[in-house]
């Protein structure tokens, strides 16, 4: 897709500028525009990885890994650990189409066939963070907080794309809205109850993990809502090699100079999407749904890559839960400095003045102590 197209399709979309207000989708999809025009295939796909990978027997560790953890998640969940896994992902389908497999996926079915996919390696462009990016908040596997909403587990899994190894020991941040659409730790207009600025303070649905040896962390979640604008997705930002600190209190060090690797988006099927958009407490948000196909930042990737999580269903209804799975690249040389919209001292959240497209309106708790 050419830059002068995107652009040209930006333009259509009129008065559709901020999906929250201080998130600007069409210079957003801009840079990323951009920077998937001018990137090396290195830089845009790990498909240059699949042989190397495969040789190097990282494959059937996957299928292994993730066959275990679904069944892990199972007997936890006292689901039927027979039971046939629902959904089978392929690669095949659009952007707003199931992207399933229209093989039986049974009890004996090798896991192979389920777990091992050339749709699993992405890299998503790496530009800009989006929106509500908050530094400061836990490393943790379980980042729910009691949010209600459909059970999300995720195997995330980082590779080096000038190497083509995993890459170890490296915090990974991910945060992304509640079932119906809002942030933690930000505060203003568009984002929830304009009145409440408790939201500052709290930290649902964010965390960090750090990859194991083989460049993975698994998280437990919630599938994301919708926010008018934009389609349902989270955000993983991956912290600079060799340059994190920890606190004795289980966050990372410096939370005001931010650095990072890598920062992207991964998204889900639309029919996937729509199952969940029908449960509650999805269903009593009122902000307009945005279809996968009418995300203009997902169509610029998802001509180049795949950026959607692969999946199957725990069990016979989507309220037992999704377990998905998703590998994504980065440049390891790569370290850039990244502003978040607020920070979350002991003291609470603190809103940045200077940057991290942080929403218009009351202030959200002042300037950080050390701030200048």
């Amino acid at each position: 897709m050419h830059l002068s197209t995107i652009i040209t399709a930006l333009a259509s979309l009129g008065s559709i500028v901020a999906a929250h207000p201080g998130h600007d989708i069409r210079a957003e999809a801009a840079e990323r525009a951009a920077y998937m025009e001018g990137a090396p295939l290195q830089a845009r796909s790990l498909s240059h990885c699949a042989s190397s990978i495969k040789r190097r027997g990282m494959t059937n560790a996957n299928i292994m890994r993730r066959q275990q953890a679904v069944r892990q998640l199972r007997e936890a969940r006292r689901l039927a650990t027979h039971a046939p896994l629902l959904k089978a992902r392929d690669i095949r389908g659009g952007l707003n189409s199931s992207h399933h497999s229209d093989k039986h996926v049974g009890p004996s079915t090798d896991p192979s066939e389920l777990f091992e996919s050339g749709g699993t390696c992405i890299l998503g462009p790496d530009t800009t963070q989006g929106p509500y990016y908050v530094t400061g908040e836990l490393i943790r596997k379980n980042i729910v907080e009691g949010q209600p909403g459909v059970p999300l587990y995720l195997d995330v899994q980082m590779i080096d794309t000038n190497t083509c190894e995993p890459v170890p020991n490296i915090y990974l941040d991910f945060w992304h809205c509640n079932a119906t659409g809002v942030y933690s730790g930000v505060f203003g207009w568009g984002n929830g109850d304009p009145n409440d600025d408790s939201i500052i303070d709290k930290s649902f649905l964010r965390g960090l993990q750090k990859t194991d040896a083989a460049g993975v962390v698994q998280i437990e979640t919630i599938f994301p809502g919708h926010y008018q604008g934009r389609a349902i997705h989270i955000h993983v930002l991956a912290h600079s090699l060799d340059e994190t600190e920890t606190n004795d209190n289980n966050t990372l060090a410096d939370i005001y100079t931010a650095h990072a690797s890598h920062v992207g988006q991964f998204f889900f099927d639309q029919d996937l999407i729509n199952t969940v958009e029908e449960t509650s407490p999805y269903s009593s948000n009122t902000q307009p749904l945005t279809m996968n196909a009418d995300d203009i930042i997902l169509l610029q990737e998802a001509r180049m890559i795949d950026p959607f999580v692969e999946y199957v269903l725990l069990g016979d209804d989507i309220s037992d839960g999704i377990f998905g799975w998703i590998s994504m690249g980065l440049d390891g040389k790569e370290n850039k400095e990244i502003p978040p919209a607020a920070f979350w001292t002991e003291d609470g959240g603190v809103e940045n003045p200077k940057g991290g497209w942080f929403p218009p309106g009351p202030p959200g708790g002042g300037y950080p102590p050390s701030w200048d």
